[in-house]
């Protein structure tokens, strides 16, 4: 951020008395709810750090790693006793109080916009460190942030700063996250729907090399004649022949090439039968396996569509989870995963996946399909948790993105999984439920 930007932000800043609430809602990015209801995002990636405000920014997860335990213990319900530009320089200082029975705790909050340093640094009283969001050693800066260690000031910049004046600065504010937002967004999209599209291809192909049922029964029923045509003439082929002619029952020749020699004509009907089983049982199989080609097809276009629309990086992100470290975890490829501010949501991405979450979910775990029509079905495992209801209204969301392309308002059903009796394959009864309304429009 430029350090002209970062004055006039300081100066906007000071109209807070306190900070009501502040936590991380990503990885890099800290919410901060100045006074009750005035929310500022801080982005603290390295190299491209920002101030901004949005209407709504979803929590990817819930953090609880040392640093945000205790940044909710210093600055929740705090108040603000002075913000200031640190020495000039570009690093935001909140000096905080909380007030107990037993004596006032004062506490630093350090948002530090220094390029490859960028930081999150929270002092105490006497400026020695108590957490950040980056510890760096000395081996990588000749300052060190480490818990207990006293922090050291940066070095005034060696030159003067140009000036860029703001007009309006909470103007500013929501548009730097717009630009942000609209170039991460363009690139993500071109990205995934790119990986997608790779992925589409292959299952094309596939489904498109699928066998003939019709050739597959005249192959079942080829082999199986020349089983019996080599039974028939047992004495009239020899040993270890690759090539073998014989006569027809019609009296016309059949010419069989054997793909290796064998010592008997016995082993050679085998093979044939062998052959002209698999094929039969293929013939028998191949709708399961056009069916599920084809609603991975249909699966993985309608995932495009949705990355397509997508409007804002948050549901991208929603719509790529990071993958699990453990290699333990077995994928299932009819469900899809996804996770909301850290809720595991499954989708059936066709009837055999359909079957899978609801058989997976639990009596408290939150069923979802849209209203009086065929939809994917859609489970929140709620781990026994109380949902909140903007959990619901995503996956709501997720159940119709998957479902249909065309933009309406729909209607989709939700009920505890106790309250959901399966029928047969994926058809089911339910009561006692609830109906929120997902609007697809272009608003």
């Amino acid at each position: 951020m430029k350090l002209s930007h970062l004055k006039q932000i300081i100066l906007y800043l000071k109209k807070f008395k306190k900070i009501s609430a502040i936590y991380r809602v990503s990885d890099t990015v800290i919410k901060v709810v100045f006074d009750r209801d005035d929310t500022i995002y801080f982005n603290m990636q390295r190299s491209n750090s920002s101030i901004f405000k949005c209407s709504e920014y979803p929590r990817s997860k819930v953090y609880n790693a040392p640093f945000d335990v205790i940044l909710s213990k210093r600055f929740n319900r705090s108040n603000i006793l002075d913000v200031e530009l640190l020495n000039g320089d570009k690093i935001i200082r909140f000096k905080t109080a909380l007030s107990s029975a037993y004596k006032e705790e004062i506490s630093y909050l350090q948002f530090e916009f220094t390029g490859k340093y960028t930081n999150v640094i929270i002092l105490d009283e006497d400026n020695v460190v108590l957490e950040a969001l980056r510890h760096v050693d000395l081996f990588s800066s000749f300052r060190e942030v480490r818990v207990g260690q006293k922090l050291l000031d940066v070095p005034p910049a060696p030159f003067i700063p140009k000036e860029y004046p703001l007009d309006d600065v909470e103007a500013f504010l929501y548009a730097t996250y717009q630009k942000e937002q609209d170039t991460k967004l363009n690139s993500l999209k071109k990205q995934k729907i790119a990986l997608l599209n790779k992925k589409l291809k292959k299952l094309e192909k596939l489904y498109a090399k699928l066998d003939s049922q019709k050739e597959l029964e005249a192959e079942a029923k080829k082999f199986e004649h020349y089983g019996n045509l080599v039974l028939s003439n047992v004495q009239n082929i020899k040993p270890y022949n690759k090539e073998i002619v014989l006569d027809d029952y019609d009296g016309s020749k059949v010419e069989m090439k054997l793909d290796k020699a064998y010592p008997t004509p016995f082993m050679i009907s085998e093979m044939f039968f062998a052959k002209s089983k698999k094929a039969k049982q293929k013939a028998k199989n191949l709708h399961i396996e056009e069916e599920s080609l084809r609603s991975k097809i249909e699966h993985t276009k309608l995932f495009m569509h949705t990355v397509q629309e997508a409007k804002d990086v948050a549901k991208i992100e929603l719509l790529f989870p990071k993958k699990q470290q453990s290699k333990k975890l077995k994928v299932n490829d009819s469900i899809e995963t996804f996770w909301i501010e850290g809720y595991k949501v499954e989708l059936g991405k066709n009837e055999k996946g359909n079957i899978e979450v609801l058989k997976n979910a639990k009596a408290r775990d939150i069923w979802l399909h849209m209203k009086e029509r065929p939809s994917c079905h859609v489970i929140i495992h709620t781990d026994k948790q109380q949902l909140p209801q903007n959990i619901i209204a995503t996956a709501a969301r997720l159940c119709v993105d998957f479902t249909t392309t065309t933009k309406d308002r729909y209607l989709v059903d939700y009920t505890p999984r106790r309250e959901v009796t399966i029928q047969n394959g994926a058809n089911v009864l339910y009561n006692k439920y609830k109906t929120i309304e997902v609007d697809t429009r272009e608003l």
